[in-house]
């Protein structure tokens, strides 16, 4: 967390400041591009993302983790002395847990809902024993809690000039899309964890079953059929991107940025998949990096209009920020066109590699690659 992020943002408080580090590094190791993203928001909202961000990833290394030495009741006495922690903090505000510390003091900073947080820890303790979905239905129950809810939590940060009432439904869908995405992405790799995120009628309409879809992964061979499951499975995800899509102009218009560039990346994951002609049960499609870097680049430009239409000033818990003139504007513009390039270039020389078990996670904060 650079020092000005957190003077921003007007946080102040040593101990919250270290927490709000640590979320920071989380995120810039574990999500690089949806990081990158978030460099495109208002320099005093991004320690609130990542402190959401990073409370979900912590959660989902714990579920994830492919350390054979952690069992699943391990798994799940770790996930309960962290909802214990979770629980302490919302209430209290304290925690040892920089995660939980850093999570406390955004929800009250922007009046997140605590319900949220507790629907987003039932799904990471069903993510222990349900292996599977038999209906889209089932899938879309269990994304409540795993990704619809991280949208819910971002609102209040991003901002809206709708009514958050009217924006809730985008935000929510959004969520879905992004782990929609990352489902499709990562086939190959939940089988090997144990599970199918693929709704299981779906798969049937297809033949398809777990059987062949491990046979496939195991000789790396593909078969029509199950190439059939997943174009069904990209176009459902392309249809739940559709509902999102409405939400993004709902958004304060400095917070847009961010989440169309998002957008833009995840949604060219299924392009990618695509191309590579749904081969996900044999390796990971990735977005080129020149797409990226075009692609953060016209965010940039967009952050650029959006702040000086807005003068450069912006409110946040720690008071307002000092308007900036259109020459200090375009510097730090510049300052992050570099970053941005810097960030996306690295980003591509780890694109492809497999996951480490920290970076195993499953929820919508996972990383764009």
């Amino acid at each position: 967390m650079t020092e000005r992020e957190l003077d921003a943002a007007g946080i102040a408080d040593p101990a919250l400041r270290r927490a709000y580090r640590h979320c920071r590094t989380l995120n810039a190791r574990h999500g690089r591009t949806y990081f990158l993203a978030t460099r495109l928001l208002p320099v005093e909202r991004r320690p609130a993302v990542h402190a959401l961000y990073g409370f979900a990833r912590w959660a989902d290394d714990i579920v994830d983790t492919l350390d054979a030495d952690v069992s699943a009741d391990g798994r799940l006495a770790a996930l309960t002395t962290l909802q214990q922690s979770l629980d302490d903090g919302l209430r209290d505000g304290h925690s040892v847990e920089p995660v939980v510390l850093a999570l406390a003091d955004t929800a009250r900073r922007y009046a997140i809902d605590h319900a949220y947080f507790h629907d987003f820890m039932a799904a990471m303790r069903s993510d222990l024993v349900v292996t599977d979905y038999p209906t889209y239905t089932d899938l879309r129950r269990y994304m409540h809690g795993s990704a619809a809810v991280i949208g819910l939590q971002m609102l209040p940060v991003l901002g809206t000039v709708a009514p958050r009432e009217e924006a809730a439904p985008h935000a929510a869908a959004l969520g879905v899309a992004f782990q929609l995405t990352n489902f499709l992405r990562d086939v190959g790799e939940d089988l090997d964890r144990g599970r199918v995120y693929l709704p299981g009628d779906l798969l049937a309409r297809h033949g398809v079953d777990r059987e062949l879809l491990r046979w496939s992964r195991d000789t790396g061979r593909q078969d029509r059929r199950i190439g059939g499951a997943l174009r069904e499975f990209e176009a459902l995800t392309r249809g739940v991107y559709r509902e999102a899509a409405p939400g993004i102009e709902m958004l304060d218009p400095v917070a847009r940025p961010c989440i169309s560039t998002a957008f833009v990346l995840y949604g060219g994951i299924l392009d990618a998949v695509a191309r590579d002609g749904y081969a996900v049960l044999h390796r990971r499609s990735v977005v080129p990096r020149r797409r990226r870097a075009t692609v953060a680049a016209a965010g940039l430009a967009r952050v650029v209009a959006a702040r000086l239409r807005a003068g450069g000033g912006h409110r946040h818990p720690g008071g307002p920020v000092p308007p900036r003139t259109p020459k200090a504007a375009a510097t730090a513009t510049a300052t992050a066109a570099a970053a941005a390039a810097a960030a996306a270039a690295a980003d591509e020389r780890s694109a492809g590699a497999a996951r480490t078990a920290q970076g195993a996670g499953r929820s919508a904060s996972e990383e764009v690659a």
